[in-house]
């Protein structure tokens, strides 16, 4: 490798910065390029005994505390998190060729926190919320639409409230992984883990 390449490189390389503001710094740029949905993300858990499942949701805050996003408190996903606290993230942008994985511990926000979300999503989306009985068995889509319109009909007029189950996770980090993508799968990975002092401390993986 000549200067100009290993300048090249070093330029383009993972910083081995604090990971919250290389993840804020990373999400600013994909909500920039992605054409849809940078805020999605997937979300792994598992049971008590370690049985795994994954779905996608939607980031809805982050920072200092950790990585929100809401959901029915009922569902599979929600049992899961209130069983067993822990989850893993994982970001894949696309258009920018970068993911970002991110573990940590589980924790509820506060209701205030909750009810002001719930009070900030449309009023349809409010209404499904209140039907939905989300992930348990559904014998039709005619039945869900029916249940939707007799919700509808009970709340003509007024503020809608947040059902007492439908709430929202934090995900507080304690790793993360940073990955770009690299001609001939020479992958650039980079892990953080926060160390018993508060301390953030990375190194590189082989791809």
């Amino acid at each position: 490798m000549d200067e100009q390449q290993a300048a090249a490189a070093s330029a383009d390389a993972i910083p081995a910065a604090e990971p919250l503001a290389l993840f804020a710094e990373w999400f600013a740029e994909a909500k920039k390029s992605e054409p849809n949905d940078p805020e999605a993300v997937a979300v792994a858990t598992a049971t008590p005994d370690a049985a795994p499942s994954v779905r996608m949701v939607l980031l809805k805050d982050h920072g200092p505390d950790g990585f929100v996003f809401y959901t029915n408190a009922q569902s599979r996903k929600g049992g899961e998190l209130l069983a067993n606290p822990q989850a893993a993230m994982l970001f894949h942008w696309k258009s920018l060729r970068r993911q970002i994985r991110i573990e940590g511990r589980i924790e509820e926000v506060e209701p205030e926190m909750a009810d002001a979300y719930f009070a900030s999503r449309s009023r349809d989306s409010q209404l499904g919320a209140l039907a939905s009985d989300q992930s348990r068995p559904l014998a039709s889509r005619g039945e869900f639409l029916g249940r939707i319109a007799k919700v509808t009909a009970r709340h003509l007029v007024g503020q809608i409230p947040r059902p007492s189950h439908w709430t929202g996770f934090r995900l507080v980090p304690h790793a993360f992984e940073f990955w770009m993508d690299r001609p001939f799968r020479l992958h650039e990975r980079r892990r953080f883990e926060l160390g018993d002092d508060g301390q953030w401390t990375s190194g590189l993986l082989y791809p």
